[in-house]
């Protein structure tokens, strides 16, 4: 669903595609404690850093984990609101929070739900 996506930018009224390229454990590149999600816009690349503390913290609440596809959905659902708000107009990367990482899981997987909903009933 947020693998490959169009959004309208706030500020231009464009309708820019985005596209997930690529994950990358930051620990390894930038020495940060979070997984970082490549996407390009429009052919220009952002990159949305995911903390870890976020899957544990999931872990925690839930019992169960934030898996690859899932941190791709989660990076993609806040990708697309930020785009749509014309938030970092310009910006290369994104660094979210555990709480932000979080509501953006829970918004993600019920747009997910509606959408197979939708699907199953025939709509």
């Amino acid at each position: 669903m947020f693998e490959n996506f169009t959004a309208t930018d706030r500020w231009t009224r464009k309708q820019v595609h985005c596209v997930y390229q690529a994950m990358i454990v930051a620990i390894a590149t930038r020495h940060a404690d979070a997984v970082d999600i490549k996407f390009l816009v429009d052919g220009r690349k952002i990159w949305v850093a995911l903390p870890h503390p976020a899957w544990a913290e999931y872990k925690r609440r839930t019992g169960t984990i934030i898996t690859d596809s899932l941190a791709i959905e989660i990076a993609g659902h806040y990708l697309k609101t930020a785009l749509e708000a014309g938030e970092g107009v310009g910006r290369e990367m994104y660094s979210l929070t555990v709480d932000q990482t979080l509501a953006h899981l829970e918004a993600a997987v019920s747009e997910m739900q509606a959408e197979t909903e939708t699907i199953a009933s025939g709509g």
